[in-house]
């Protein structure tokens, strides 16, 4: 990775008419903007469906798409959809925010009648999507169909037995049964997949590299669980005996218990890690670069028993460290990670990170502590790191410097030298820009200097995340010279 810089910018926060960012209109012409500030990296918040609370960090699918960025126009423009059938829906009022309700009670709708159109017209194309995703597409269809069929309860919760447990006669049984929505969801991720390939294709022509953010783990009610139960930490009923989170810190003093199962590595291992290799192989038709959310988690992960209602009562348990990961770095020769290492920095994540030869990230947000001299402070960066002014789990600079730690903001602008003439979020901007850090990402939010009421995300949190979005010429050219100026005054 040459020294470079990008933004973070979810799909889901382009502006579009249909109350949710899509690989549409705006996504190429984000891609240009992209071009014109002269980075050379977009990264994105992971694509796959969103269930319950609406996170991208809880998916149905390790390996499936979001319906809801597929574009309607683009299925108007493929007569698969009128006009008139997508405009008469209603899409929410407010272009700033995702209301993902509306959004669910419409979008299936409109898919239902596309693949009414479609799924004879394109049987040929389609029948080679299913042989090419034949690892994953039939688990996810069926559970998805399965899903629908029992009102949209967790698997764990179905009512059959047998096809709760995945046995091999019920789930033949019930592909019959289900076929017209298992047909739906095999066609909604044929869509899914050829938006996006002529979108990447696209970005990746101007010279621009996708950054995809890979969650450490899977949620519970997946068809990854439902279907290699084997896999992960469970009893002899399918129940978690423990889950996952990270113990009380910076962000909430319960810790965060995000509650999805937990690896067997011992079985992993057994197998040799195919499942993190397969895992992996369906990233790497998405993205150019994998952040490897939670890195640390590899080497010691936060087990909290099954049931709490928080994460404090947690214990820290060993996990496969350097086997695995050196299988995945070893595996994927023209694939480039990054570790997401933040949080409980201990000398055997340091050695692991030093040993993977992976670059770790480095949040200037989190730098500036008087009392405790961190080694987020740019002068302190080796080269091989990435430098984030916040992730999404942050607040966007300006937030940060109206509710920020006073004495924190006090040592960043003696640090950085913040000056009002050049603004407080290009002063920080700047700051990492010109150090080592051999990629530079900001938030597009910082860019725009947007603050309060614009966060992606607040851990911890149950509600009034993941909603943010960009409104239609925010995305400016005039802000593309700008960026440009900055990235080209620090050799990006």
């Amino acid at each position: 990775m040459k020294r470079s810089s990008g933004i973070l910018m979810p799909i889901s926060s382009l502006p579009s008419p249909y109350g949710i960012g899509t690989f549409g209109k705006a996504a190429y012409h984000f891609a240009d903007f992209l071009e014109k500030a002269g980075q050379k990296f977009w990264q994105l918040l992971p694509l796959g469906p969103t269930s319950y609370g609406d996170s991208p960090y809880q998916s149905f699918s390790t390996y499936a798409g979001n319906p809801y960025f597929i574009d309607l126009d683009l299925l108007v423009k493929d007569k698969l959809l009128t006009k008139k059938e997508v405009s008469e829906r209603d899409w929410g009022t407010n272009p700033r925010y995702v209301d993902y309700g509306r959004i669910y009670e419409s979008r299936f709708a409109l898919l239902e009648k596309a693949k009414q159109r479609g799924w004879e017209r394109d049987r040929e194309e389609v029948a080679a999507f299913e042989k090419e995703n034949a690892a994953w597409l039939p688990d996810y269809t069926l559970f998805m169909a399965l899903k629908r069929h029992f009102d949209m309860k967790a698997w764990s919760e179905w009512p059959d037995e047998d096809i709760r447990l995945h046995k091999p006669d019920a789930v033949k049984e019930w592909r019959e049964k289900l076929a017209p929505d298992v047909e739906l969801f095999t066609y909604i991720q044929f869509l899914f997949f050829k938006q996006w390939s002529a979108l990447k294709e696209y970005i990746n022509d101007l010279g621009i590299r996708l950054i995809g953010d890979l969650p450490i783990y899977v949620a519970m009610d997946s068809s990854d669980v439902w279907a290699e139960p084997k896999m992960f930490r469970l009893d002899e009923h399918r129940v978690p005996t423990e889950v996952s989170g990270v113990p009380p810190d910076y962000f909430s003093e319960d810790g965060q218990l995000w509650g999805n199962p937990l690896y067997d590595y011992d079985a992993m291992e057994r197998d040799g890690f195919g499942w993190w290799i397969r895992r992996i192989g369906g990233a790497a038709k998405l993205y150019d670069v994998i952040r490897i959310d939670h890195f640390r988690g590899f080497e010691s992960f936060w087990a909290v028993p099954f049931g709490e209602k928080t994460a404090r009562k947690g214990k820290w348990v060993k996990g496969p460290g350097m086997k695995l990961v050196s299988v995945l770095t070893g595996w994927f020769h023209d694939l480039e990670f990054i570790a997401e290492d933040l949080g409980y920095p201990t000398p055997e994540v340091a050695q692991m990170l030093a040993d993977s030869k992976l670059p770790g990230m480095k949040v200037l947000e989190f730098a500036f502590n008087p009392n405790e001299p961190s080694d987020y402070l740019p002068h302190l960066y080796k080269e091989n790191c990435v430098c984030y002014t916040g992730t999404h789990d942050n607040a966007p600079l300006a937030e940060w410097r109206e509710e920020g730690d006073p004495d924190e903001l006090a040592h960043a602008k003696k640090y950085l030298g913040l000056n009002d003439e050049e603004g407080f979020n290009y002063g920080m901007i700047r700051g990492g820009m010109g150090s080592v850090a051999r990629l530079f990402v900001a938030q597009m939010q910082d860019y725009l200097e947007l603050g309060k009421y614009h966060r992606m995300n607040t851990p911890g949190t149950a509600s009034g995340n993941w909603e943010w979005r960009m409104l239609e010429g925010e995305d400016s050219a005039k802000l593309a010279k700008k960026i440009a100026a900055i990235t080209k005054m620090y050799g990006r």
